[in-house]
């Protein structure tokens, strides 16, 4: 008896090996479009492709754990480890994002807890010593009392996130580019029939759009008040819902800034929507699904790129639905085609391998191993580069 379970878990063995080496990464020869020669677009080459650490210090409405920096694991269940981070770096990745909501750690005034924001600086500098630039943004602080973009509450969203801004100006202060601050996450007006879908026909709209356009130059000034290295750090602004449907420059204004283009855009593209982030769509990546790919990606580029203008697509992903194969397809094509237009990509690991929820998980949280190393080597392949090295194509 024991033979034959020794046999059978062989035979899973083997046939885990075998299912592994059947999925192959497609090689793909884009066109390279021109991409301005400047000191923005050498900065977004030398980022490559980037990771989020999500649902980590974003997780919020977890202060029933016994402390506060607890909520760090209040969605994942781990604390972020230098290892794991070190492990991000080692695959190849040029930087990682990390979402922090800020308003579960602030007193009346907005004052942030010192040992969360000492949390957040700690990983922030395993990051920067491993080699990786560090995005840090405000994520889920929407609400009536922190933020919402409208005009009812624009004085009070700006003092509060005035407030978190200067706060982290000054925190990293010192620090060099590697450190970038972003101004909002998918700012929206949460709980309306339009809260993901912008209608410039809807005065809604129209109203936080101009907020969102509004707090957007209150990040710069705040920032650039800040002294020290924010004179001219690089700054991620989105426009509403962070949707490439939001950055159409007729109505998505840059921020007028005294250093000299240094205001990057940002995207968020889980795109098609039925693929990559409906849970109960299709598994299979057809060419309808490239024409959506390359619907953002033109747009990114069209709009910014091809006039020198930095930015960035700093959430993407396709959830698992036991494809990994066709994910990799999406993936090689979404990544390929976004270096070739001079666009860095960021995938949304959520810690989440397991359930029928989004599981964008990558790494494991607790061993630092990754669970799909095919794709970070697809990211690795189809990433940008330096111009000196050329682009991954």
């Amino acid at each position: 008896m024991k033979r034959i379970a020794a046999f059978l878990v062989l035979c899973v063995m083997l046939f885990g090996l075998a299912a592994a080496e059947e999925i192959t990464i497609p090689e793909l020869d884009l066109t390279r479009m021109d991409i301005p020669d400047n000191e923005a677009m050498d900065f977004l080459a030398g980022l490559g492709v980037g990771w989020n650490l999500g649902n980590t210090f974003d997780a919020y409405g977890v202060t029933w754990m016994p402390n506060e920096l607890d909520s760090e694991r209040g969605w994942t269940r781990y604390f972020t480890t230098r290892e794991l981070i070190q492990a991000v770096a080692d695959a190849g990745y040029g930087f990682i994002r990390m979402p922090v909501s800020w308003h579960d750690h602030v007193d009346a005034d907005f004052n942030i807890s010192e040992p969360w924001l000492d949390r957040v600086q700690e990983v922030a500098d395993w990051a920067v010593d491993a080699g990786l630039y560090v995005i840090i943004n405000t994520h889920h602080d929407e609400g009536f009392q922190y933020f919402y973009p409208d005009s009812e509450h624009y004085e009070s969203s700006a003092k509060f996130l005035t407030a978190i801004w200067s706060q982290l100006a000054e925190r990293f202060a010192d620090y060099d580019e590697h450190i970038i601050l972003e101004s909002l996450n998918e700012p929206r007006q949460t709980g309306k029939p339009h809260e993901w879908n912008l209608n410039m026909a809807n005065p809604d709209c129209v109203d936080a759009v101009d907020c969102i356009n509004r707090l957007n130059q209150l990040f710069v000034d705040t920032v650039r008040a800040a002294g020290g290295r924010n004179a001219d750090r690089y700054l991620l602004i989105p426009g509403y819902a962070a949707s490439h449907n939001s950055i159409d420059p007729s109505f998505f204004k840059l921020p007028e800034d005294t250093a000299d283009n240094r205001i990057i855009v940002a995207v968020h593209a889980y795109t098609p929507y039925d693929f990559a982030l409906n849970v109960n769509g299709p598994a299979t990546f057809t060419q309808r699904d490239r024409t959506s790919v390359a619907q953002v990606v033109t747009t990114i580029y069209e709009n910014y790129i091809v006039n020198g203008i930095p930015a960035i697509i700093s959430e993407m992903g396709a959830v698992d639905k036991n494809n990994l194969q066709t994910r990799v397809e999406w993936l090689a094509y979404y990544v390929a085609l976004a270096s070739s237009r001079g666009i860095p990509v960021c995938w949304w690991d959520n810690g989440a391998f397991s359930g029928n929820g989004e599981k964008f998980g990558l790494i494991d949280r607790g061993t630092a191993e990754w669970k799909f190393p095919v794709i970070p080597e697809t990211m690795m392949k189809y990433k940008m580069t330096p111009a000196e090295e050329g682009v991954a194509q």
